[in-house]
């Protein structure tokens, strides 16, 4: 699927491409999981790789293994002169804004945070529709009419990607069942394979056959589980469909790597905007992933209803509730 957002790559890949890497100065600074989480951090680090392929200019990275060592690196790296610097995920938002203002010619990209100062560019997603999109498809390839959800950290966030599946699984079977876990109440929930594994192992035994995980590297354990249990499971924020391939039904896609790779071709270019951007699946921004490992899972009525109800989301006709708007979650 292409929208504006990805179309919009190309020229600012050109322009790009066209500057000195001696007039720009990336910096990225992944969260505690580190880059190889194998999901969102992973996304944005192969965002990374495009861009330094792309331009030959390399991206300073830093890997914090502290909540402390976030607001220090995001300090250092504004104090050699780095920008933009992208901060990846919604824990940085209090680190970059306390930065951001220490550093006002600076400019920071913030994926998955709001924050409202001239030298700050908010990126955030509609994570609601592409989970809608992969509860509906939860629903049609289950056969007990049960399906899970694995969430990381207890936030609204990650209600708000359980809130989406419950409305496309409810879409397309209004009895289904849809069953929910939390795997913890701080940032550990997003590393930790084996609560992941126990979680889904739980659903499992109460029917469901399907369980997506919103997790980061928490998924990989449900992943595995999956397999074990010869049931399907779901990715999250990359195409993980290599990871269990025949496991895997698909991966609710977070195109969190072209937010990475935009921020710093519009730099380079002398385009970059602070303000809120928000993409969904009109944007490009939002998708699921459909590929060579998950091909003889998706039969041709599935994926036509898939396109049917993208172009439902996109049109209008179908309005997914955002459950970060009012922390409730209405279907």
């Amino acid at each position: 699927m292409k929208g504006v957002f990805l179309a919009s790559a190309t020229a600012l890949a050109i322009s790009a491409g066209m500057v000195q890497a001696a007039d720009s100065k990336p910096a990225v600074v992944y969260d505690q999981a580190g880059k190889f989480d194998k999901s969102f951090n992973e996304g944005v680090f192969n965002g990374v790789q495009r861009y330094t392929a792309d331009t030959s200019i390399q991206v300073r990275e830093f890997e914090p293994k502290n909540e402390a060592q976030v607001e220090q690196g995001l300090r250092r790296l504004a104090k050699r002169g780095y920008s933009p610097i992208v901060a990846v995920g919604f824990s940085m938002t209090s680190a970059v804004e306390k930065v951001a203002k220490d550093f006002p010619e600076i400019h920071f990209s913030i994926i998955d945070g709001v924050i409202d100062l001239p030298n700050v560019q908010s990126i955030v997603f509609k994570e609601h529709e592409g989970s809608f999109l992969v509860g509906a498809l939860a629903v049609m390839a289950s056969k007990t009419n049960t399906v899970g959800f694995v969430g990381g950290m207890d936030i609204p966030l990650i209600r708000k990607f359980g809130c989406g599946y419950e409305q496309g699984a409810k879409y397309i079977s209004a009895d289904a069942t849809v069953i929910q876990n939390m795997t913890g109440s701080t940032g550990a929930a997003f590393n930790d394979p084996t609560k992941g594994s126990e979680l889904a192992k739980s659903q499992f035994s109460q029917g469901a056959d399907v369980v997506f995980a919103a997790a980061g590297g928490t998924g990989i354990g449900v992943y595995q589980a999956a397999k074990d249990e010869g049931k399907f499971a779901i990715g999250v924020d990359s195409n993980q469909n290599h990871l269990q391939p025949g496991t895997m039904l698909s991966s609710m896609v977070k195109r969190v790597d072209q937010a990475a790779y935009n921020a710093y071709s519009e730099a380079a270019a002398g385009e970059w905007e602070a303000g809120f951007t928000v993409l969904g699946l009109a944007e490009g921004g939002i998708d699921w992933a459909q590929d060579e490992h998950n091909a003889n899972l998706i039969t041709p009525e599935m994926k036509a209803k898939m396109e049917e109800i993208s172009a439902k989301i996109i049109s209008g006709e179908i309005k997914v509730h955002d459950y970060m708007s009012d922390n409730t979650c209405a279907y």
